[in-house]
């Protein structure tokens, strides 16, 4: 357990003083795993000269400095976010601070980012739970040490990255499902393996996630993954070697703060069904339960997730999705352009792009997913995937 955070100015001589003291005396202040105690609205204060620890209400002006990470949200997410994620408002300093302190105990990771805002989402992501937030945080930074490759010039505008955008990977819905969720799609046969390595496309799905978990309202709300099989190849499945997807598993499920409130799969062929065999051992039982089969059946889909959400490559209301809208909006109107932008590109360009109709630009850059069918025309059909047992040959 890391010592608390020194709240204001002290000499570094006197630090050091204070650090012996620490050490020799063995203090305990408290558990960090969760807990409420002290009480609400409280921090901790740190008297260097006097050398005693005592806790003082969190006044006025603490409680503004933290509102600014609350600012924005709706009523409803707010009161989502208390009664879902154990989230308080009284002692976000507190969580926020018990999670930045523990990372004097992993020196072996450069924690890049320590700030309020950035710990938050971890938090969110981890109902609040102090030790599960500091092992995701822990794991995060530890998967781009262990991955450097991968992010590289990780931008938007990377060639690689600006190649796997623009052929629709990811694709991001404007409209949100009926919890608020932001719902992802991916068209897996649009996967042109002399044009996208798999570990490009991760990387581009990666970006995505860090442009949009800015939004504190994805933070609480979350996220909606659905992949359509429809015409994906045997031969482009045998790409997705258990090492590759792997390394996705651990980039998604185990070290990213997003909330995945399901996956579905839909149209998958009975190859799709082995490879899921196969990377069952890497997913959490968490994950596994949110994982959904739907096959040829869209029936079981809008259960869970409202045609009025969805475009009718999925049987929805919406129109077909335009696969250069999340491109458009990570590399602005003109994305074809080789202007740089980052990952971290203007929150308000992106929902301006998102929400921006332009039937000209529509016209020229609208591109079909190649399972695009008329809302109404899936039927349900009888499927025997679940009894074979073939093997798949992969690299």
């Amino acid at each position: 357990m890391g010592r608390p955070g020194v709240l204001g100015l002290c000499r570094q001589r006197e630090c050091s003083r204070f650090h012996s003291h620490v050490t020799s005396s063995r203090c305990s202040l408290g558990p960090l795993h969760n807990e409420r105690t002290p009480p609400p609205a409280w921090i901790l204060i740190i008297s260097v000269r006097a050398r005693f620890f005592r806790y003082e209400p969190a006044g006025p002006s603490m409680r503004i400095v933290m509102a600014h990470l609350q600012a924005g949200l709706s009523a409803e997410t707010i009161d989502k976010a208390r009664l879902e994620l154990n989230e308080n408002p009284d002692t976000l300093h507190q969580d926020i601070q018990q999670v930045r302190d523990m990372v004097i105990t992993r020196p072996d990771i450069g924690f890049l980012r320590t700030d309020d805002a950035f710990i938050l989402r971890f938090l969110r992501a981890r109902k609040f739970n102090q030790l599960e937030t500091f092992k995701l945080l822990a794991q995060y930074f530890q998967y781009r040490q262990q991955n450097l490759e991968m992010f590289q010039g990780f931008k938007a505008d990377d060639p690689a990255i600006k190649r796997a955008l623009m052929d629709g990977f990811p694709g991001i819905l404007e409209t949100p499902d009926q919890y608020g969720r932001k719902i992802l799609i991916l068209f897996a046969s649009n996967w042109d393996q002399s044009r996208n390595s798999f570990s490009d496309i991760l990387r581009a799905i990666l970006l995505s996630l860090e442009v949009l978990i800015e939004d504190p309202e994805l933070q609480i709300n979350g996220f909606i993954l659905i992949i359509d099989w429809s015409d994906f190849s045997f031969k482009q499945a045998s790409k997705l070697t258990p090492s590759i997807l792997k390394l996705a598993i651990e980039g998604l499920q185990d070290s990213f703060p997003a909330r995945f409130g399901g996956i579905h799969f839909v149209n998958q062929p009975w190859y799709i069904h082995a490879l899921y065999t196969i990377i069952k051992p890497f997913l959490k039982d968490k994950t596994r339960k949110r994982i959904f089969l739907h096959g040829n059946n869209l029936n079981s889909l809008h259960q869970l997730i409202y045609p009025e959400c969805l475009p009718s490559e999925f049987g929805g209301t919406l129109p077909p999705y335009d696969m250069g809208t999340w491109a458009r909006a990570l590399l602005g109107p003109d994305y074809n352009d080789e202007t740089e932008y980052t990952h971290t590109y203007d929150a308000l360009h992106v929902k301006e792009a998102l929400g921006r109709s332009d039937p000209e630009c529509q016209d020229n850059l609208m591109r079909r997913s190649q399972s695009a069918v008329e809302p109404g025309t899936l039927k349900q059909r009888e499927r025997d995937d679940d009894t074979a047992q073939p093997l798949l040959a992969l690299d």
